[in-house]
């Protein structure tokens, strides 16, 4: 198998894939981000020129969607410039590159599963930045595998899942938003997807869907991981208007998989099977 180079290595995705690959007996290879920033053109040139990837994983991205309204410049060099960066040295290195983006390129305003074709229409800065990136990787590169997927949980760094533990192992009430709808997405089912990608030696390349089966919303989510768990709190539904946030979030952001199912021949989890794994090994 041709060498890995996977960027974003410390992040929730990147520990997942560094989990699975091993579990596959693949030996990718973790930049430090000291070496690994994706803004400095003359490091990445001396990784890629080091290790002469076949495959780069992009899961390097500026991810804090309130916080970039205020820091759109930052947050477009990393999920643009970054991206594009990698684009750029995957053709000269002819390498493929696999990008990750998100549901948040959507407006969110179609209430039907949304598919690779339907516009994108970002109401974020945030969600402005990763489609920004998602065009500068296809402007610069044949080669490449773009991954949209969103409500990334797992056992690792900070997420929805976890913090709905901490918060319902403290407090006797909880207030959720229940107006939004997606499906969560099992950090560690995602990395299986893209690690298979690779195993394949695929070249079916374009962009993809892939989330876990199934709807919920935010609401119903932090209520399956209290029921799971066994978790006594009183979760209480409110509407995206009653929790002001910087930013604005997609109401409905869940993918039509159709794509990605029939393009690699996969079976994807049920979201509520998946958690219950995540849950059994957060114990």
């Amino acid at each position: 198998m041709k060498n890995i180079l996977v960027f974003g290595a410390s992040g929730q995705l990147g520990q997942c894939i560094k989990n699975v690959a091993a579990e596959k007996n693949i030996t990718p290879f973790f930049p430090d981000e000291s070496e690994a920033n994706i803004l400095d053109t003359d490091a990445l040139k001396r990784l890629f020129e080091q290790h002469r990837p076949g495959w780069i994983i992009n899961c390097a991205a500026y991810t804090a969607v309130d916080k970039a309204e205020e820091e759109a410049e930052i947050a477009e060099k990393v999920n643009k410039t970054g991206a594009k960066n990698l684009a750029v040295l995957c053709k000269e290195y002819n390498a493929v590159l696999i990008h990750i983006s998100t549901d948040f390129v959507f407006k969110g305003d179609i209430s039907r599963p949304l598919k690779e074709t339907d516009a994108a229409s970002p109401i974020s800065v945030y969600g402005q930045t990763k489609l920004d990136g998602e065009l500068a990787v296809a402007a610069a590169l044949d080669k490449h595998f773009i991954i949209r997927t969103g409500w990334l949980y797992s056992e690792y760094a900070n997420n929805f899942v976890k913090t709905m533990l901490r918060l319902g192992s403290e407090r006797s009430e909880l207030k959720i938003i229940a107006d939004q709808v997606g499906t969560p997405t099992y950090a560690i089912d995602l990395a299986g997807f893209i690690l298979n990608i690779i195993e394949n030696n695929s070249d079916a390349y374009g962009t993809y869907h892939y989330s876990n089966e199934g709807v919920t919303s935010w609401f119903d989510f932090a209520r399956a991981v209290f029921d799971i768990s066994g978790i006594k709190v009183k979760a209480i539904p409110i509407r995206t208007d009653e929790y002001i946030t910087k930013a604005s979030r997609p109401a409905y952001s869940v993918m039509d998989k159709s794509k990605a199912k029939q393009t690699f021949g996969i079976e994807i989890p049920y979201w509520r099977d998946s958690l219950a794994i995540c849950l059994n090994r957060l114990k």
